[in-house]
């Protein structure tokens, strides 16, 4: 995908989920000026006339990268400089390279009334800026193994906080979304319909995007009523989900859950590619039943994994190719077992709301692939 399209779908989600809107092209005095660049960065809040933001030139650009610098210019810093930071992270300022002690400093800032936000793509990851490796610069507390830096978009507090701090109107429809890791699709699940019923879904529906904006693609239209829905399958890690009722609220709503998905090597089912690292963590929010007007939805803690596929480079000791299983999120987690080869890999159901996988390469010869479906118990 071009550059230009990430940052247009970027934006796009700020448009779909909060009142912040990018307009093209018009005659202002004040403005951001997106350019390409050496590295990523962006002022802090408004500062007046062109304002540069930058993004790296060569290399990966990813929609949460490109949110977390347009956050910086809607005003908003970094996660864990929150002046409250201490009740939920440690900073461990000796393996904070130099010259990027300022961005661990903890500041004066609040975050206007909401709670401390690990998923918040504003949020480094354990290791950013580290000077050592295998050292984090920060670690969550009182729970190390919860995952922090993600960057596949804006967390659900990061839209609330950009709703607040813009004084956005609290009317909006029900809108969730569903994020995945790289290489996973999302499978939905519906177990419980039933909302008003109206010519043509007029009062309440429920409308699903194969992304995560308005402007996406439509898996599932305006539906209403009573009854029993089909699976419902994303092109790739991302899924929208908006709900839309009237004043009347005459039905119980829904129920839904996207517990089944497959992980694959890139490429797949063709041969991947050599010197590969690739991470997936699979999580299940803690058992809990989360409402939101009438959307309900109910999630349970326990992963399952299935191997359908599994055919490595077979050497003793899986020295050059492997698979390795973490019950847990973090490289520190219990390993459950090494793979490679073609092993028989029998089903595993985790103790927690964590998997971690991990697939090693080397630069040399490679067999096939890997294919693995997994679970939410």
């Amino acid at each position: 995908m071009e550059h230009k399209d990430v940052i247009i779908k970027a934006m796009e989600e700020f448009v779909t989920l909060a009142c912040i809107r990018f307009i093209k092209d018009t005659v202002v005095y004040d403005y951001i000026n997106i350019v390409p660049g050496d590295r990523f960065w962006s002022y802090f809040g408004k500062i007046g006339g062109r304002q540069q933001l930058s993004l790296l030139k060569h290399g990966c650009i990813y929609k949460g990268l490109i949110q977390h610098e347009l956050n910086h210019a809607l005003g908003f810093l970094h996660e864990q400089t929150c002046s409250d930071r201490d009740n939920y992270v440690k900073i461990n300022l000796e393996y904070v390279a130099k010259g990027e002690w300022g961005n661990f400093e903890k500041g004066n800032m609040t975050n206007l009334g909401l709670p401390y936000d690990y998923d918040s793509v504003m949020h480094y990851g354990a290791y950013d800026f580290s000077n050592t490796a295998g050292k984090p610069t920060i670690i969550p507390i009182p729970n190390g193994s919860v995952p922090i830096g993600q960057r596949v978009g804006l967390s659900n507090l990061d839209v609330k906080k950009i709703n607040k701090l813009y004084s956005c109107s609290d009317f909006t429809p029900c809108l969730m979304r569903i994020y995945t890791s790289e290489y996973q699709e999302v499978f939905l699940s519906f177990h419980v319909l039933d909302l008003q019923s109206s010519p043509n879904c007029s009062s309440d529906y429920i409308r699903i995007y194969d992304g995560s904006s308005r402007k996406s693609r439509i898996l599932l239209d305006k539906c209403c009523g009573a009854g029993q829905l089909p699976a419902v399958v994303a092109s790739g890690n991302t899924m929208l989900i908006e709900f839309v009722s009237d004043e009347d609220e005459t039905a119980t709503g829904f129920m839904a859950s996207y517990t089944h998905g497959t992980i694959t090597t890139p490429n797949f089912p063709k041969k991947y590619h050599p010197n590969q690292t690739c991470l997936w963590i699979i999580s299940a929010p803690p058992g809990n039943e989360h409402t939101h007007k009438i959307c309900i939805f109910f999630w349970n803690p326990q992963i399952s994994l299935t191997m359908i596929s599994f055919e490595l480079e077979d050497i003793e000791g899986c020295r050059y190719e492997r698979l390795l299983l973490y019950d847990g999120s973090q490289s520190s987690s219990p390993l459950i077992a090494t793979f490679c080869g073609k092993m028989k890999i029998p089903p595993y159901t985790s103790t927690g709301n964590f998997l971690r996988i991990e697939f090693h390469t080397d630069f040399a010869f490679q067999l096939s692939r890997f294919k693995v479906d997994y679970s939410i118990k």
